[in-house]
């Protein structure tokens, strides 16, 4: 049934010439934004969100998710040519794809990292039509201290694994995003907090321009310190398909281990795409008979790089779609796009738009094919961009649309004046290490930790025991305490010490 719901949104969505022109429109962008160091698919998705906002949600979503799609797999252009990666994402395939572009071997890998990212996205896609709606039935069995405890546990495990150094740098980021969504008005019983006699803030912080303000200010001023990397020398080689198509054949179990890897990186809250990339790189070298090739120019290091991180775009809107977590960065930003739209993921996501699941797969799987063939005719265009085009002239319009997208969601200049002051903190915290993701996911899932534990005391006349006595809270408490547990010094070097012994 499920799979028949999906092919016929297939058809809906394919026989509908504006959202497959405006997708089409919007992969090329999202490459392009990839493509450019400096840009990242989460900055392009606060962007476009802000733009989007008058548009209905049947369009505003594919429009989102193509820019998503095209932005994760865009980096790789820039990382294969000019050694610079457009987005995090793409760092892993820097290491061995600008040494293919060195070896006159630049269109070939650029060919190579297209399919991986094909294959990735398609993966992901049938993960999620599969999973999503199993998940979507046990979630129904949550309630409110399981809720809370979950968005807890999804800002703290965020927090761990994407601090650079220190994990409680990402947890206080985290607590920072939520004190930061307690201004306004309280959501049970509409008491003003943190207001601070300003009328604007009682409807507290609007998700966008915040979002737009952590993540595109730092990168404007960060990008502006340093200076674009050289281009390698292109040479013109004949690149035959069957080729390419011999070596991910080669590389069949490769790809299949980095799907599987940036589908579950993805399900885990807030880490987002670059993880995946690391973590099926890490692997790929770890297991192959060629390690020493790798960094030199292995294919297999940019076949499991970019399978891996567009396969986490399907494994980081499962539980982004079936419990109201994001599985990445983006993932957050596009969270808050859809609740702009009236869109409300979550258990009952099924209830309210019982289609939506399927219609979100057939989405990503028209964006991967789009992706191949907008990957093809961008790459030979991005070419001379990436040449010529320099952070000084690059970051300034970067900002410019920065306020356009901030001020468009409610034509307010308030909202630019919370985008500074947020993109300037924002700066401050990621000079001092802290990373961004847990901030924001703090912001968007800081009410639904204060709503769902305001309201179980509520019910339970101040006891805590709904938090201990049911087998799923239980669960989720274990596992805080061990995402706390396991970043003491103590852990690790009992890991250590384990690790010696065998």
């Amino acid at each position: 049934m499920g799979l028949f719901i999906f092919f016929q949104e297939l058809i809906n969505l394919i026989t509908n010439g504006q959202i497959l022109f405006l997708m089409f429109i919007s992969t090329i962008l999202g490459i392009i934004i990839g493509a450019l160091p400096g840009l990242t698919a989460t900055m392009g998705i606060a962007l476009l969100t802000g733009i989007t906002f008058g548009l209905p949600a049947k369009l505003a979503v594919p429009i989102l998710i193509s820019i998503y799609d095209g932005a994760i797999f865009g980096g790789s252009i820039a990382a294969v040519l000019i050694n610079i990666p457009g987005t995090p994402a793409s760092a892993a395939t820097a290491l061995d794809g600008y040494p293919l572009a060195k070896q006159g071997k630049a269109k070939e890998a650029l060919l190579i990292t297209r399919i991986a990212s094909f294959i990735g996205s398609l993966f992901g896609m049938i993960c999620l039509l599969e999973i999503a709606p199993l998940l979507s039935k046990v979630a129904l069995q949550f309630t409110s201290p399981e809720f809370a405890l979950l968005a807890l546990f999804g800002i703290t495990i965020c927090g761990s694994l994407t601090a650079p150094d220190l994990a409680i740098k990402g947890w206080i980021a985290g607590f920072l995003g939520i004190l930061v969504s307690c201004i306004g008005m309280d959501g049970l019983h509409g008491f003003p907090r943190f207001t601070f006699n300003i009328p604007e803030l009682l409807g507290g912080i609007a998700y966008v321009p915040a979002m737009i303000g952590v993540f595109g200010i730092p990168q404007v001023l960060i990008s502006l310190r340093y200076s674009t990397g050289e281009m390698a020398r292109i040479i013109e080689v004949k690149t035959k398909l069957m080729n390419i198509l011999r070596i991910i054949k080669n590389h069949i179990f490769c790809v299949l281990r980095s799907g599987v890897i940036g589908v579950y990186v993805g399900t885990i809250p807030g880490v987002g795409e670059d993880v995946a990339s690391w973590l099926s790189y890490d692997t790929a070298k770890r297991s192959s008979k060629n390690s020493e090739s790798f960094g030199k120019g292995a294919y297999e290091g940019i076949i499991a790089s970019e399978t891996a991180n567009n396969a986490c775009i399907g494994g980081a809107i499962i539980p982004l779609l079936t419990l109201g977590i994001p599985g990445s960065p983006p993932a957050a930003v596009l969270l808050g796009a859809l609740l702009l739209h009236g869109i409300r993921p979550g258990p009952m996501l099924q209830f309210e738009f019982p289609n939506f699941i399927y219609e979100m797969s057939a989405l990503l799987a028209i964006a991967s094919f789009l992706l191949l063939i907008c990957g093809t005719l961008m790459t030979s265009i991005l070419v001379p961009i990436l040449r010529r085009t320099k952070n000084e002239i690059l970051m300034p319009i970067v900002a410019t649309l920065c306020v356009i997208g901030a001020y468009a969601i409610n034509i307010s200049l308030f909202d630019i004046k919370v985008m500074v002051i947020l993109g300037l903190l924002g700066y401050i915290l990621v000079e001092m290490g802290y990373p961004m993701a847990p901030f924001v996911l703090g912001v968007i899932l800081g009410p639904m930790i204060d709503v769902n534990l305001r309201r179980t005391l509520l019910t339970s006349n101040g006891s805590l025991l709904p938090f201990v006595t049911r087998p799923v809270s239980i669960i989720l408490l274990i596992l805080i305490a061990f995402s706390f547990i396991s970043q003491t010094s103590w852990w690790k070097n009992r890991k250590k010490k384990g690790v010696k012994v065998s």
